[in-house]
């Protein structure tokens, strides 16, 4: 936003230098981008009037003009600007003073006449980049005067980059109460009084567009003269906001619009019907604007329309066949407040550089509108004449959102932001914002400006107090640096010792996205329970992964395709599974692995080998080993879809399932162009991360006993089976089970295998009588004979 700083002035009293203006600004959170300075050097330029302007008797487009500056005799100056004319008043240049530019001002001759001095353009005086023809200065301008008493200069035009948050600050009345606030001081906006009513004509606005358009307010102004020039002091603050004066009528809605940060609309009243309507678009309409573009209209469109048809985009721009020209009479004043939701991303569809629609989509002080049109009712009668009729407001039943009143508690003002103000200052700094506070027990209940949208919660407000007090009053405190450290509790594993243990074993950590093709857990047969994103970064990651065993065997196939033959990674993540309607996800942590190729790197020693089930069971004890959940845990011969159902395994602890390991699929291993057998694991983490704690003790005195039993047993019992009948059975006497050999072979009965075990034996407090260990393996023989079906061998 663009402003004069002259006219910010005017406005509110500033004790500040523009340095410290322009510092207070932008540590306030309204970064001035930049600061163009105007009119300085130009103490010597005056006002010239033209008396005379003849043509020049040797050049076709050079004139010769005497110009009174309110000397004793007029100056000749030659010129060649086309609008040079007489009465026209204009800077002229006399001889020997300098131009901003660096040009001296010389007595010349210019094909054979004599000139003393040089009438100027605006670009010439660096105001402006206008460079077609003479700066017209007002006609009550009095020759010989200094121009900078006429154009108010010196001055500057500053311009703010505004965060789209700070949409109050789009209107100069706007950046003055922000300007008091940093001040010290609460602005007050002065009153506009109504304009007398001395007219009966008027119109009626319906409103069906809802919340889209809440208020709207319309008056007709009969008998204007549209082709009255607009005031001088208007148009160089126009000029200088960057705005281009197109006639009196526009130039002031323009001037409304900077002024209060409402924009407002001026139909001819002979192009409008007898109401206007407020309503979405239908399909098939179009509107021809006022940049000359005819745009067809969608159905989320927000137009103001009548009878025959749209006559402007809402909040954006007006239409070609209602606008002002200097044949028009009778005006029809338009000012509304729009939803910011209804005219967001409208000029961007059509392509329209549009100052109304760029508030209206950051937001509009809904109680503006009423001051607009009555400012601006007064502005146009001032310059045009005219009779005003009275104002027409149309509201929805429910009105415009009003502000949401904030609970500021004062303690939580000290923990945001560091240091505690004392409540009579917090009260101070809101209250120069125009917020209204209520002190309620340990704080206050505060109610924002209409204007200010973007104060919704708590830390909005404190927000506000750190930036009207300066965040150089907040003390700088050095950290302490204190690091507070967690106790873990012994009993409990952290998951950095399960992926320790892996990387021991030759695995390398990978870490997946957490999201997934959908098409890969189909293949998997894991895509029952799958989440699917609403908003997902592409097709090929559309669902949250239910297992981490898909993504992990897509890296390794990648590592084999780059002639990686030996491959073991491990992956510990969450999976997430669809819960109930409504209700949040259902996420798991859990360890996966894979691995392929030989069992070791290739080396001199040892001879190759590719590694088999036993293998990938034995680094998945070797985890469980440090979880310490060793000897309570089982594997029992069980295997989902995507593990081999001969060459597998269901992890049980506690008696319930918590994953698998084993073999892949051979279909699921052609799938995804493994040629090596591969060999994978994925369980559930939580239940590993509770640790048995050791308990120490003394090394007993008294020998131990071992006896060596060879069994026939079942060749489908599996050993885990038979440790825990031996562990049941041998009692507080059993201190170690050894399994030292297996045999299957000719001499066994069919469908029987020959299982060596040998009990270690031993009582800390005695030494073992020989009926002790008698008993003892024999309650162990009668529980294998009883429960697995098992004899010893002869």
């Amino acid at each position: 936003m663009k402003f004069s700083e002259k006219w910010l002035r005017s406005i509110v009293p500033i004790d500040l230098d523009r340095a410290q203006l322009i510092e207070r600004l932008t540590m306030g959170g309204l970064e001035v981008e930049s600061c163009q300075e105007l009119g300085a050097g130009l103490e010597a330029i005056l006002v010239g009037k033209l008396l005379s302007v003849d043509p020049h008797p040797a050049a076709d487009r050079l004139r010769v003009c005497l110009v009174d500056i309110g000397g004793d005799a007029p100056l000749q100056v030659v010129c060649g600007a086309p609008n040079a004319r007489v009465g026209l008043r204009a800077p002229l240049a006399p001889v020997g003073c300098r131009l901003p530019g660096g040009v001296e001002i010389k007595s010349a001759v210019l094909r054979g006449v004599e000139s003393f001095g040089m009438l100027c353009s605006a670009k010439e005086l660096g105001i402006d980049s206008d460079a077609s023809g003479l700066l017209e200065l007002p006609q009550d301008s009095t020759p010989g005067a200094v121009i900078g008493t006429v154009l108010g200069l010196p001055d500057a035009i500053m311009e703010l980059k505004l965060t789209p948050n700070r949409a109050d600050c789009f209107g100069m009345e706007g950046l003055a109460a922000e300007i008091g606030a940093l001040s010290g001081r609460v602005w007050e906006r002065p009153a506009v009084e109504p304009v007398a009513v001395t007219a009966e004509a008027k119109v009626q606005a319906a409103l069906h567009a809802g919340e889209a358009c809440p208020r709207f307010l319309c008056r007709v102004i009969e008998g204007i003269d549209a082709t009255a020039p607009t005031p001088a002091w208007m148009r160089e603050r126009l000029l200088r906001s960057g705005v281009r004066p197109v006639n009196v009528v526009v130039d002031a809605g323009n001037y409304v619009m900077l002024e209060t940060g409402q924009p407002t609309h001026a139909f001819d009243r002979a192009q409008v019907g007898e109401g206007l309507e407020v309503r979405w678009a239908t399909a098939g309409e179009h509107l021809h604007l006022l940049d000359g573009h005819e745009v067809q209209l969608q159905a989320d469109t927000l137009l103001v329309a009548d009878a025959n048809g749209p006559l402007g985009l809402a909040g954006v721009m007006g239409g070609m066949g209602s606008r002002v020209t200097a044949a028009t009479r009778d005006v029809l004043l338009e000012a509304a407040h729009f939803a910011p939701s209804a005219i967001a991303g409208q000029a961007r569809r059509f392509g329209l550089g549009s100052e109304a629609a760029h508030r209206f989509e950051r937001g509009v002080d809904p109680e503006l509108p009423a001051r607009a049109i009555e400012r601006l009712t007064e502005l146009i009668l001032d310059a045009c004449g005219g009779k005003a009729g009275p104002v027409i407001e149309s509201t929805t039943p429910s009105g415009p959102l009003r502000s949401a009143p904030i609970a500021l508690r004062f303690a939580r003002i000290g923990r945001v932001l560091g240091f505690s103000p004392l409540p009579r200052e917090v009260e101070v700094l809101l209250g120069a914002l125009g917020m209204r506070l209520e002190t309620v027990p340990g704080g206050w209940t505060v109610t924002p400006p209409s204007r200010r949208f973007d104060l919704a919660i708590e830390e909005d407000l404190i927000e506000e107090i750190a930036r009207i007090a300066g965040y150089d009053a907040i003390p700088a405190r050095v950290p302490e640096g204190a690091i507070s450290v967690p106790s873990l509790p012994e009993g409990r594993v952290e998951p950095a010792a399960l992926a320790d243990a892996l990387r021991h074993r030759g695995y390398t950590e990978a870490l997946n996205f957490s999201f997934v093709d959908a098409g890969m857990l189909r293949r998997w047969g894991l895509d029952s329970n799958a989440v699917t994103l609403a908003n997902p970064l592409s097709a090929e990651l559309s669902v949250m992964r239910t297992a981490l065993l898909p993504g992990l065997l897509e890296a390794l196939a990648k590592n084999v395709a780059r002639q990686q033959p030996r491959v073991r990674m491990f992956e510990i993540g969450r999976v997430f599974a669809r819960s109930a309607a409504g209700a949040a996800p259902i996420e798991t942590l859990r360890i996966a692995g894979c691995a392929t190729g030989g069992v070791s790197p290739q080396q001199w020693s040892v001879s190759m080998r590719d590694m088999d089930f036993h293998d990938i069971k034995g680094d998945v004890e070797q985890v469980l080993a440090v979880t310490g959940v060793a000897g309570r845990h089982r594997f029992v011969a069980d295997a989902p879809c995507w593990l081999h159902p001969g060459r597998s395994a269901a992890l049980h602890l506690a008696g319930r399932g918590i994953g698998w390991l084993g073999a892949l699929s051979p279909a699921l291993q052609r799938a995804l162009g493994l040629d090596a057998e591969t060999f994978v694991f994925e369980f559930d983490l939580d239940p590993l991360l509770e640790r048995t704690l050791p308990r120490a003790m003394e090394p007993s005195r008294y020998p131990s006993v071992r006896r060596d039993l060879s069994l026939l047993v079942a060749d489908g019992v599996p050993y885990a089976e038979i440790a825990a009948c031996v562990h049941g059975a041998g009692g507080p006497l059993l201190r170690e089970l050894v399994l030292f050999d297996r045999f299957v072979g000719a001499d066994l009965p069919p469908g029987c295998k020959s299982v060596s075990i040998g009990l270690i034996l031993q009582e800390p407090s005695r030494t073992l009588a020989e009926h002790d260990v008698v008993a003892t393996v024999a309650s162990v023989v009668a529980a294998l004979e009883r429960g697995l079906g098992a004899r010893l061998r002869g």
